[in-house]
This record gives C-alpha cells, structure tokens and sequence, in this order.
C-alpha cells in the first residue's frame, strides 16, 4: 500500500494548531491534531523563541496522543510578511551531449537560478520552477530523461524576512523537531484552496487570522501578490472588552456565541448577559450593539485589504474572493465582504472530520501541498539549502553564461562534490515518498 505520513504545524498568534495526516494513494486521512493556546507570538511573528518552542511542544504532544504517532519532523507554514517575489533564471551546459538530463542537472540549473544577489536582511524560502528549457525548446515541465546539450529553467523566486524566517525555525528545533519543510501559508492555501477555474483567471484569498490578516493574489496558477494587515480576531475581542468592561476571557465567549460580522442583519430585541468587571451582576446587551462592535473593527481591517489590492489592480479579477481563517467563522461575514469589494464571495471550510472550521485551512493547506509536490520542485527546493549552492554561488555569480562558454566551465562540479550528490539520491527517493522515513 502506498502510504505517505505527514505533520503540518500552523504557528498562529493566539493558536498553534498541528495536523498528522497520511495519504493512502490520493486521499488525505487525518489521524489526530493538536491545538494549543499560542505564546511568544505577536501579529503572526515569534518574539519571544522560549514561549513559542514551549507551546509548540505542548501541541506536538498533543497531536501525538491524538494520532498514536511520533513526531520528529514537521512542515512549517510561514507568513506572508513583506514577501517579495520575482523572477529569476537559471542555465546550465549538459557535460555529455549524448547523456540524459538527470536529477542532478535540475539541481544544477536551480542553483545557478537562485544565485542573484539577495539582501542580507532576506532569505530565499521558494523557488517555484515555471518551465524549463532544452536547447531552446520550451514549455517544458520535467526535462529529467530528455537529451540535450543546454537546459535552462524559468522559475519565481520568494524571499522573506531573515528575522522572521530564523526565529521560526529556532523555535521550532528548540521544541525538538526537524523543520523537514518550510512553506508560505498563502502559497500553500492558495494551490489547494482554490479550485482550477479561481487559480487561472485570477482571484483574491483572505485569510482572516487571530492577529493578523492577508490577502493574497493568485492568477495563471500563480502566487502574484500577497499583502498583510496587523490585525485580526484578536483585536476584536479586545474592541468588545473594552467597550463593554469585561474580561478577555468573557469578550472571546461573547464574540464565539453571539457576535455577527454585519450589524444590519442583526437583532435589536435579542439580547444576552455580560458580566461587568467591577458589578456582581452581569448587564443585558443587544446582538444588534456587539455586532456594531464587531463590524467597526473588520470595516478598518477591510478597508486596509482593499486600499492594498487595488493598489495592484487586483480588485476586478473574475474569480472574486475566497475568504478563510478564524474569523470567516462569524456569521453573515461573506455578505459584508461581498459588500464592501462588490464581488461574489466563497467561504472555505475544510470538510475532514474534526476539522470543520476555517481556521484548521493553514495546517491542512501545508499538508496538501507538499502531498502534491512534484518531484522536479522537490529537486529545485533541494538546491536552496543545500552544500551545493553555498559552496558553487561565487563560482556562479562570476560566470556569464552564452554560448561561447565551454561546458564544463559553464557548470562545474568538483567530482567529490559529484560524488556526494549521487550518494544522497537515495535520500531525496525517500523524500519523495513522504516527510518520514
């Protein structure tokens, strides 16, 4: 039987959630989760490492229990904070004329694609291989067994935050995990959230989180543009606990059990206690009043998102918004979005058992995608950490790469180095069968 695990860990600024999951030929099966209350995490970035390894633990162990399994290695979903992407590429002279492209050159010619000079302050997290190219033949998906004497690749190049990036990592290996892989939440959504149609002709991905929230633009297949705003649920039920004087704790339940997103289809006579910090007995308040409270603070988030994507002419894309996170769970929210941009709106719930709402789509996203990861984007991601680049990037910035050039001095290995590649396949065979052993 073909069986693939995987563990997906989702570091959220008021949760942590983590799926394990196995893939039994084309079906996702979840075995347990976890879901611990976030610490040492601040609008969707770690600030305090110590808090966050410890809360992340508390959720592997509780996965754990939940599925029977141990978990060593996880794939991590990274935000969307100040996200570049741009194009980059890669070419590469095949040494043999009459040899088969082999995985080796794939990895050759992504490595010679993710050589451009980065800021010190950034790190490369993707490279998604758009097509590649032998001998001038183009449109090409997978070149491995093809015979050529050039190849080239085409590809994006997503690079983020070196802070951010790092912390998240630290906090992940300090909670005594393996980070297997690291995938912008967005992109991951965006590939397995959206249906064939939306992905092509183009449409708008919000996630609504607990302290932050994004949109993101996706057209042609494509992650184009992916926009943050600071705020979430999390202010929300900091809104209604200062305007009512209740506690948090109070203002959570009161937003989970009794709030609207749009006040207009709220009820002026349905009413519900509140208890009041400083009063023994609690005051009646009106559905119709906690939800001005609660669409006050989503109109400011709105209004962010909309001036940012029709900044970048995203709000006329045919496909309109599919909207997920947390606070997509409130009721009448898709109306108010639908309202507000003038476009059709889709709700996103993940429908696997004991994972029915939004905010499970980021830890079941991450798994998704990296279950469909082809085998050429696993080769080109290889590249990016890898012995390969750092020890053949000043080699490869100082080539300019035409037709003059020879071909070994195009793309030259040192045999060890070689050598050591072939000796890994083995390894990168056992990637592709899954994120365990």
């Amino acid at each position: 039987m073909n069986l693939r695990t995987y563990v997906s860990l989702d570091i959220g600024t008021t949760s942590i959630k983590v799926i394990v999951a196995e893939k039994i030929r084309d079906q996702i099966n979840v075995l347990g989760i976890g879901n611990q209350k976030s610490e040492g995490v601040s609008k969707g970035i770690i600030v305090d490492i110590d808090r966050a390894a410890s809360a992340i633990r508390k959720a592997i162990i509780q996965a754990e229990e939940k599925s029977g399994t141990k978990i060593s290695d996880v794939i991590v979903g990274l935000p969307s904070n100040k996200l570049k992407i741009e194009n980059c590429n890669g070419i590469v002279a095949i040494s043999e004329q009459s040899r088969e492209i082999n995985d080796l050159d794939v990895r050759k010619v992504a490595g010679s694609a993710i050589t451009k000079n980065i800021p010190p302050e950034r790190e490369i997290v993707d490279v998604l291989p758009d097509e590649f190219i032998v001998d001038g033949f183009n449109g090409i998906k997978d070149p491995r067994g093809m015979v050529g004497v050039r190849l080239e690749m085409r590809a994006r190049m997503i690079t983020g935050p070196k802070t951010l990036i790092y912390n998240t990592k630290k906090a992940v290996i300090k909670a005594g995990l393996k980070v297997k892989a690291a995938v912008i939440s967005s992109l991951a959504q965006g590939k397995t959230i959206l249906d064939d149609g939306e992905q092509d002709f183009g449409s708008i991905l919000i996630e609504l989180g607990g302290g932050q929230s994004t949109a993101s633009v996706i057209h042609d297949h494509k992650l184009k543009f992916s926009t943050i705003d600071n705020e979430g649920g999390e202010f929300i039920t900091k809104d209604i606990s200062v305007v009512l004087n209740t506690s948090l704790e109070s203002a959570e339940r009161i937003k989970r059990d009794y709030g609207k997103a749009d006040a207009s289809k709220a009820s002026e006579e349905a009413e519900f206690p509140v208890n009041i910090v400083g009063h023994s007995k609690p005051i009646r308040v009106s559905e119709k009043y906690l939800s001005e409270i609660i669409q006050a603070r989503l109109e400011q988030i709105l209004d962010n998102i909309y001036s940012s994507l029709n900044n970048v002419s995203a709000l006329d894309l045919p496909g309109g918004i599919i909207l997920t996170g947390g606070v997509a769970a409130l009721p009448d929210i898709a109306s108010l979005i639908a309202n507000k941009f003038n476009t059709n709106v889709r709700l996103y719930f993940p429908n696997q058992m004991g994972l029915r709402n939004p905010s499970f789509s980021t830890p079941l996203s991450l798994i998704i995608y990296c279950a469909n990861m082809s085998e050429t984007q696993i080769i080109v991601r290889s590249a990016l950490n890898s012995e390969f680049f750092e020890k053949n990037k000043e080699k490869r910035e100082s080539i300019d790469y035409d037709d003059s050039i020879d071909s070994e001095t195009k793309d030259s290995l040192s045999e060890k180095e070689e050598n050591k590649f072939l000796k890994s396949k083995e390894k990168i065979k056992n990637f592709f069968n899954g994120f365990f052993d």
